[in-house]
């Protein structure tokens, strides 16, 4: 039975008829997706197209499109379909048809080889194609078949389009062996095949390479065909000649992007460790690269010291072991990352001046490594050759974290600001992993020169400098602990020395500050030195975030040495709170700043200071459960409703928290009387059930208010327990009017925590069974209405 599919607008923009898979039907469906400005028009085309590719008349259409005469447009999805074809259903050719499929593609090929390179480039996959799967038993010998037919002197096509279809044909073969869907034992048995194919290539593409008559399009053409066989896991010393070829041509503009593919491919290769020999003659040809490299970046040619730095960190990273293992060649090596760290400090600020020094920043991690991996004995020798080295590391990559001048950031854009914030991220991690291999050393150094920075009258002040030696204390500190470096108590006299007067600084100056609050924890004698400048802090807008995440971290880790400074920190976060200073998250997070500060203080104290706290915040959500809802009124709501569970999840008379610190636990007194959280939940109860009762059909409103007894319940636990009535009573009424997520959610959590208690029993088993009663009824309904709908 004849096949018969639609193509599309043919007859114009109305419903097209079924019409066949013809040639004149295929080119009026390419003129309609390459030309139609209707886009439903050009989709309708675009897929009438693909089925026709996999329609079994494309084996006829598809060399009818490839004729002379026809367009690029069109001879190229001719070739297309051949290759779809040939690579998705070849178990469909009858295998006395694959010769002539194989000469028919030779034609062609031969044919574009002095035409359109795209079509050419087609024609090439789909012979890769065929080759791969007639690989190796059909056609044993395929790669040297492909030389020797292109090599032929009775060819129409002259030598050099000859050529260059070769290289096309031989580039393609292994990028197409990379994709194909070969099963996984076919794929090994054609990988070997190729591994010996090899051997009629190499010589071929060195040949080229070195012949001083070769044109440029030539050897642009060898070295990306070096580069994708390589891939192929082409065994090192087998490439030692052309990889020396590869750095000659370094030396030519127009071939070096190609040059350093080819070697940075080669190099990387996983099995190329094993050739230790070869890796050894590569460093002095590496090395041999540093006059050009120096050259490069005095003229500022971003692109040539970026290929350059590729070469050397690809040899470096991938090889650092194999390498170091030969200690008789140490010199030479350390010679390699001596060139290496060149790369790292490369003047210029990331990512505006420059873009290379962040390809280095994985080498120092894998050296480091490598180092710290041999046994005692190497390692020691190891480590006096290049703890030097990580020193002078670490100053390069402080130097490369300042900032430039106010001015010249001035002109940065948002994606430059953004990437060099990333690259200091980058090189905050290398600092933190760079301390396993110096030690508190590290940090004495940091200090030294920061004690000299602010402290000498002969250079002229560099807040650029400062900041990045405080960003370094800070990198190391956020995640070592440094409760035991002598060189803290020093810092922590120095910042109030600092003159901030720029807001880089002072965020570091922060975000320094809080992560040092641990060990401010075990000194709190100098806490006074920090605190008044955080809180000063609090008022800028542009410190926000480092600001109030810093006072956070303090008030959580050294609550119990702040009592003295309570009324001024309450009264300093009040102020910045009325005056609406930060974001809504930053707001979050300074009232749990201060539910950790308040848990640390006697109940009468922790009442008197929420009542001052929150009581402008009870005032205005009065006012706004008397009016009618509206959005303004609901972003107000959910952010009173938010700053109440944020203070409620971290203030905790009990310290449920801190039960591991049973030391500290002893500074203060067993509460007596209700929790003041449970007092202030009292109060205000009634007001949340107005506010709900407005609200109630507002998922977000109620998710604020579930939040609110949700943090506290998790935070209290059995303190709880007085609310538990009320609480149940309203969740029911909530739920059985309108259910939502957030109620369910709650109950949960009551269930989970006061399920155990039998005093409790009542209230939460009566709740249990009015939501699990109305849940069901939700499910029984929805069935109900869903079978009231499907078609008998």
């Amino acid at each position: 039975m004849e096949r018969r599919e639609e193509q599309p607008g043919a007859a114009g923009a109305g419903a097209a008829p079924a019409l066949d898979f013809t040639v004149e039907n295929v080119e009026k469906a390419l003129h309609q997706l390459y030309y139609d400005p209707n886009i439903e028009n050009k989709n309708l085309a675009q897929k009438w197209l693909m089925q026709a590719q996999v329609s079994p008349q494309a084996w006829h259409f598809s060399w009818q499109l490839l004729q002379p005469d026809k367009v690029p447009e069109i001879q190229y999805f001719g070739a297309s379909a051949l290759h779809i074809k040939i690579s998705r259903y070849w178990s469909d050719i009858p295998t006395d048809q694959y010769e002539s499929l194989k000469a028919q593609l030779f034609s062609q090929i031969t044919h574009f080889a002095s035409g359109s390179k795209i079509v050419l480039t087609r024609l090439c996959v789909a012979l890769a194609s065929l080759a791969l799967s007639m690989m190796p038993d059909a056609w044993p010998c395929a790669v040297a078949d492909m030389v020797r037919l292109f090599q032929a002197e009775d060819s129409p096509v002259d030598g050099q389009g000859r050529c260059l279809a070769l290289l096309e044909l031989l580039t393609v073969l292994p990028e197409e062996f990379q994709t194909s869907r070969l099963p996984q034992y076919r794929k090994s048995l054609v990988r070997a095949s190729l591994a010996v194919e090899c051997g009629a290539v190499f010589p071929l593409l060195e040949q080229l390479l070195q012949q001083p008559s070769s044109p440029s399009c030539v050897r642009q053409k060898v070295l990306k065909c070096f580069s994708s066989w390589v891939q192929l896991e082409v065994p090192l010393q087998d490439c030692e000649a052309l990889i020396q070829a590869a750095f000659a041509a370094l030396q030519d503009s127009e071939l070096f992007d190609s040059s350093v593919e080819a070697i940075v491919n080669a190099i990387s290769q996983p099995d190329a460790q094993r050739y230790v020999n070869t890796l050894l003659k590569l460093i002095p040809l590496v090395l041999g690269l540093q006059d050009q490299l120096r050259q490069a970046v005095q003229n500022g040619d971003m692109e040539t010291s970026h290929g350059i730095c590729r070469i050397a960190v690809a040899l470096g990273e991938n090889h650092s072991r194999a390498l170091l293992d030969q200690v008789e060649h140490w010199q030479s090596f350390l010679a390699l990352v001596n060139m290496i760290m060149f790369c790292t400090g490369i003047p210029g600020h990331y990512p505006v001046n420059e873009t290379t020094s962040s390809l280095t920043l994985t080498f120092w991690y894998t050296l480091q490594d490598d180092i710290l991996s041999f046994e005692a004995e190497k390692q020691a020798v190891y480590q006096q050759v290049y703890r030097p080295v990580y020193f002078q590391l670490v100053d390069v990559l402080l130097h490369k974290a300042q900032f430039p001048s106010d001015e010249e950031y001035g002109f940065w854009s948002s994606d430059e600001k953004e990437q060099f914030r990333i690259y200091r991220v980058d090189i905050s991690d290398t600092l933190m992993y760079v301390y396993e291999m110096l030690g508190a050393e590290l940090l004495s150094n940091l200090y030294e020169k920061l004690g000299r920075l602010l402290t000498s009258s002969e250079e002229p002040y560099s807040w650029q400098h400062t900041e990045a030696l405080l960003y370094g204390f800070q990198s190391i500190a956020e995640t070592i602990d440094v409760n035991y470096s002598d060189v803290v108590p020093g810092l922590i006299g120095l910042i109030p020395r600092i003159s901030i007067s720029n807001v880089q600084l002072a965020d570091t100056v922060m975000f320094t500050i809080g992560a040092l609050s641990e060990w401010l924890a075990d000194h709190p004698v100098m806490i006074n030195s920090v605190l008044p400048l955080v809180l000063h802090a609090l008022g800028n807008p542009e410190l926000s975030v480092s600001s109030v995440s810093t006072l956070k971290k303090i008030c959580r880790e050294c609550k119990y040495d702040l009592p003295p400074y309570a009324a001024n920190i309450v009264a300093v976060s009040q102020d910045v709170l009325m005056k609406q200073i930060h974001k809504t998250s930053q707001c979050m997070w300074l009232m749990q700043a201060l539910g950790f500060l308040l848990s640390a203080l006697q109940v009468e104290e922790i009442l008197k200071n929420l009542h001052s706290l929150i009581s402008p915040y009870i005032q205005q959500l009065e006012k706004l459960a008397e009016e009618m809802p509206n959005p303004s009124n609901k972003l107000a709501i959910v952010h009173i409703l938010g700053l109440l569970s944020n203070l409620f999840t971290t203030l905790d008379v009990s310290h449920h928290e801190d039960d591991h610190e049973g030391s500290e636990l002893r500074k203060l007194p067993v509460p007596q009387g209700p929790n003041p959280v449970v007092v202030v939940l009292q109060q205000v109860f009634q007001l949340i059930q107005k506010v709900l009762s407005k609200w109630l059909n507002d998922a977000q409103v109620v998710e604020a208010v579930c939040a609110i007894f949700e943090k506290s319940v998790k935070t209290l636990l059995d303190d709880f327990a007085p609310m538990v009535p009320q609480l149940c009573e309203m969740l029911g009424r909530m739920y059985s009017t309108i259910p939502q997520a957030s109620a369910l959610d709650l109950t949960r959590q009551l269930v989970h925590i006061f399920a155990h208690e039998p005093a409790h029993f009542p209230p939460i088993e009566a709740l249990f069974l009015l939501v699990t009663s109305v849940t069901l009824t939700l499910f029984q309904q929805g069935s109900e209405a869903e079978a009231r709908f499907v078609p008998v």
